[in-house]
């Protein structure tokens, strides 16, 4: 009582007394708190830039300037490097843990510089050019995280990409000092020139436990499938010389060597394939009389003839990629990038990212011991396949050479699919070049099927006024059992259509549009009475198709509904003397194109060609009057990479009655014209996505010596 009664008596006089006298001492001091709140929040929450990517310059994270490791003598060296190691028994898929993205999180160590007890460094170059690019690309990457604990994969920011410029066994003693090298485990470290004079070992000769490797010049005895990665040799004249794109095609050379300090044999052997096949092969070596000031990586000469490298590349077809004293060569990217196929002589080498690349597809392998038979060999491929190998090869370079940013992330990707089997990328995705996708679309090909709305398939006529062609059209469709709804679309502004009575009586619900426009794109609108999943788009003068090769043209299309199933087949072909695709509508034994005046295709494309349809394309169409069909077989084999499907023998459509003034396809340009609307639209789709194939769809039985009544389709026009 007496402690209460006392604080009592003296507290309301106190208190007023301490805020006037000290109040410029408590306001200073809360303020002093306050801004220690905001400092403390602003570097808890602002971007740590410790680790971050954008100090992986050579600008602001050089070797001078990172802290000093001195390595003592007795430091320990780790193991050679256990050749049975595999992602089962060498790595700890554990530390990756689950996570939503199905991506592993890498972690690259802070820049340290390595020296020995008498201050003389590990490395005689410190940090390249290259390997910063590397770190960077990666600390830039979805991959990246600057937390230690969240990483299942670690790289150090010890640069081996050349041993040339290493102290072994000091490069390994650094190793061991990293906080979490474990033998290696979880490790990865890129070398790219392996080895060193005389042996030139195809792998990395730095100790290193069980760590993983992304070396450039892998053999098959060094290789440990499955673990390591096998990288490109990174060229440097991929940053500073710009090839453009050239479109495949025979060139001025069939084969050519431009490698320098080959083997005498090697040599020998090329100088014999010379002289037999002359100016087919051009044998190219380093210069020795260029003039001061000329950078001899540049050239190539022949004869005293001085020619530009690697722009010389693109004049040959073939260009020969011989084992040097690695095996692992810079030339190969050289050759990519110019869009020659690489001939590869060097037995036993494991070629970059061959775990996930085919190579058939971009480059052709042959053992050393037949060099003598290499012009045989490469005679013997076919045209219109060098011609893909060309297309092939350039792809695997600016997919997965051009940089040291796409050599690193392909090299994490190989691993996270190992890691994350279930999510990793397929053959096609690795192997085939991206196509243009609207992310904004999803395809109903590709969800779960469901009954469609409606059974049968709905036929589109597009006309203008040839009213009797068109009936007589309506009349032979209506006799199809599968048809559900015939669909006319009248395109004359300035006439009516016919009276109702006039119309001919069919057995399903016929419904005529009026457009606003005379436009060839009107075919392909996605009209609100187009219920079915199947829409026949035909026009009104294909008077000749039976009803039997009308309804197996539509079974046809139910088991590929992704695709054009028709008619009318064409074909798109490069013409080498122009430089430049043309159209080609005589009888060949394959097709690229089937017309769709008479072709079966999913609704789902009328939507993507009137409102996802890439560039002018449309606007083209309906300027021109001309290549609806063209751009609707670009846009459909652009979104599924698949070829159509050609159905029946017939080759003849058109109605016999109709002129030259009636038919637009007859007219003189046509032709021209078609050959214009090719090379127009690989321009706007930025690559050729019509694929070629040899085979067509036809009825069984329906050619067999069977009676009639067996045959399920026995109407099947041949002409």
């Amino acid at each position: 009582m007496y402690a209460s009664g006392k604080y009592s008596s003296r507290g309301p006089a106190l208190i007023p007394r301490m805020k006037t006298k000290h109040r410029i001492y408590y306001i200073t001091l809360f303020s002093v708190v306050l801004l220690g709140l905001i400092a403390t929040g602003m570097f808890q929450f602002w971007p740590h830039s410790i680790e971050s990517a954008a100090d992986w310059t050579l600008d602001k994270r050089s070797v001078h300037d990172a802290p000093l490791v001195r390595l003592p003598v007795s430091s320990p060296i780790p193991e050679r490097g256990d050749l049975s190691c595999r992602m089962h028994t060498c790595f700890d898929v554990y530390r990756c843990g689950y996570n939503p993205k199905n991506r592993i999180k890498v972690y690259i160590y802070p820049l340290q510089k390595f020296v020995d007890e008498l201050g003389v460094p590990i490395s005689s170059t410190g940090l390249s050019r290259e390997y910063n690019d590397l770190l960077s690309a990666i600390s830039d990457s979805d991959f990246y995280t600057d937390d230690v604990t969240r990483a299942c994969l670690f790289i150090p920011s010890i640069d081996v990409l050349n041993q040339n410029s290493l102290r072994i066994r000091e490069t390994a003693q650094a190793l061991t000092m990293l906080p979490r090298w474990d033998k290696g485990m979880n490790h990865l470290l890129f070398n790219m020139l392996p080895g060193g004079p005389p042996d030139y070992n195809t792998a990395l000769d730095v100790p290193r436990d069980r760590a993983l490797l992304a070396g450039g010049g892998f053999s098959t005895w060094t290789y440990r499938q499955g673990y390591d990665v096998s990288i490109p040799v990174y060229s440097p004249l991929s940053a500073d010389v710009e090839l453009p794109e050239r479109q495949p095609g025979p060139r001025r050379y069939f084969i050519l060597s431009s490698q320098t300090a080959i083997h005498r044999e090697y040599r020998a052997e090329l100088e014999r394939l010379k002289e037999e096949n002359g100016e087919a092969l051009l044998l190219l070596d380093k210069c020795s009389n260029l003039s001061q000031g000329v950078a001899s990586a540049r050239k190539r000469c022949y004869k005293g003839q001085v020619y530009d490298y690697p722009q010389i590349l693109q004049e040959s077809s073939f260009c020969v990629v011989l084992r040097g004293a690695r095996l692992g060569q810079a030339a190969l990217s050289d050759v990519l990038q110019a869009g020659c196929v690489p001939v590869i002589l060097a037995d036993s080498y494991i070629l970059p990212f061959s775990e996930v690349l085919d190579w058939k597809r971009a480059s052709v392998v042959i053992p050393e011991e037949k060099l003598s038979e290499m012009y045989t060999i490469l005679k013997s491929i076919p045209h219109r396949q060098v011609e893909e190998m060309q297309r092939q090869a350039r792809w695997f370079w600016e997919a997965y050479f051009s940089s040291m940013k796409a050599i690193g992330l392909t090299t994490l990707q190989i691993i996270n699919d190992r890691i994350y089997p279930y999510a990793a990328r397929t053959y096609e995705q690795w192997n085939n070049p991206p196509v243009v996708k609207w992310s904004s679309v999803n395809s109903p090909l590709f969800l779960p099927l469901i009954p469609p709305r409606a059974p049968g398939f709905t036929a589109v006529v597009l006309t203008y006024d040839r009213v009797e062609s068109l009936f007589r059209v309506i009349t032979e469709i209506s006799k199809v059992p599968s048809l559900a709804k015939l669909l006319v679309v009248w395109n004359n502004q300035n006439k009516s259509p016919p009276e109702e009575s006039l119309w001919p009586k069919i057995g399903v619900p016929l419904k005529v549009v009026r457009t606003k426009e005379n436009k060839l794109s009107n075919r392909f609108f996605p009209y609100d009475e187009i219920e079915t999943e199947a829409v026949l788009a035909i026009d009104d003068d294909i008077i000749m198709l039976t009803s039997d090769e009308l309804q197996f043209g539509y079974e046809v299309w139910r088991e590929f509904p992704d695709r054009l199933v028709g008619y009318p087949g064409r074909l798109h072909l490069w013409d080498h003397e122009m430089g430049k695709w043309k159209y080609e509508s005589e009888w060949t034994n394959e097709v690229s194109m089937v017309l769709t005046g008479a072709a079966f295709y999913h609704k789902y494309f009328n939507y993507l060609y009137t409102y996802k349809m890439p560039g002018d394309i449309k606007n083209w169409v309906d300027a021109h009057m001309n290549c609806e069909d063209i751009a609707m077989n670009f846009l459909v084999a652009n979104i599924t990479g698949k070829a159509p499907i050609k159905v029946t023998p017939r080759k003849k459509f058109k109605c016999p009655e109709c002129t030259a003034i009636d038919g637009l396809s007859l007219d003189q340009t046509h032709m021209v014209e078609r050959s214009e609307c090719i090379n127009k639209f690989a321009s706007v789709f930025g690559t050729m996505p019509l694929k070629v194939v040899e085979h067509r769809a036809d009825p069984v039985l329906y050619k067999d010596d069977f009676p009639e009544k067996l045959k399920s389709f026995p109407n099947i026009g041949s002409l």
